[in-house]
């Protein structure tokens, strides 16, 4: 099928705002409009939708705006030529916002969770217990870098000195996951698009780009979800990827396209 109006719209905001990012860094759409945690403050309602036309920058990661853009334009016209421009535009728009939603929760439980953690050292100051939070929060890199100090710290559990930077580390921690939990891009709204594509036409054959086999399009989405909900029950601290956005989106296209079948409003 040939490009579709909202799918062409929506390309042109998303590469637009991904170019004037890339060349005019002091803009910084990502600090503006990508989506954080409720708690912080530089937390604005509008980002709960606004984050999915930002993407990572262009020259740290095109891939991210690329292959998003690419999946629009694979399976965004076949819908909206079935579904109608208006229904196109309110189903890519409230599966982004589901997205926002689950993303929101979980990182809400994610730093309650890690606010809990943080408590029970500071009651203890355990080294151990202080090793297993950088163990759990921290990237690889990261935890590389604080290892000679957690050795110095396991050495001497008693030095005050070494307890009071430990507690000084993890403020420090907990304040900058607090304003740097940023979500940004479309993958949650692309996400919809993939499963709803996958619904209305199941048996499309598709090619699996790693490895190439060819499937048809209801089992390829069912492999997708799986490879999102494996990703993020792992959630290991190297991964930048919103799994739980992908997965938002997800279920929200799901849930609405089954009532929107059960009024016979799709087909």
């Amino acid at each position: 099928m040939s490009i579709t109006p909202v799918v062409k719209n929506l390309l042109i905001i998303n590469i637009v705002i991904a170019v004037i990012d890339l060349f005019f860094p002091a803009v910084s759409f990502s600090d503006a409009f990508g989506l954080r945690h409720w708690a912080s403050e530089n937390f604005a309602p509008y980002q709960l939708f606004t984050h999915f036309f930002v993407h990572a920058s262009l020259n740290i990661n095109p891939a991210h705006l690329l292959f998003n853009m690419f999946a629009l334009y694979m399976f965004g016209p076949m819908l909206e030529g079935v579904w109608g421009s208006k229904r196109f535009v309110v189903f890519y728009l409230v599966c982004g916002f589901g997205a926002s939603i689950l993303f929101s929760a979980i990182n809400y439980v994610e730093m309650h969770l890690l606010s809990e953690k943080i408590s029970t050292f500071l009651a203890s100051t355990d080294p151990y217990v202080f090793e297993q939070i950088m163990r759990d929060t921290l990237s690889q890199r990261g935890y590389t870098q604080v290892l000679e100090f957690i050795e110095q710290f396991k050495e001497n559990p008693t030095d005050a000195q070494i307890i009071k930077e430990s507690k000084s580390i993890l403020v420090e921690l907990f304040n900058y996951r607090l304003d740097n939990s940023v979500m940004v891009g479309a993958s949650g709204a692309i996400s919809g698009i993939f499963i709803a594509f996958g619904m209305t036409f199941p048996n499309q054959r598709l090619l699996l780009l790693i490895p190439p086999i060819p499937m048809k399009a209801k089992y390829m989405v069912i492999l997708f979800a799986l490879f999102d909900v494996y990703r993020a029950w792992q959630n290991a601290p190297d991964d930048n990827v919103a799994h739980f956005a992908h997965l938002g989106g997800m279920l929200v296209a799901f849930i609405l396209i089954k009532i929107w079948r059960s009024r016979r409003l799709v087909p």
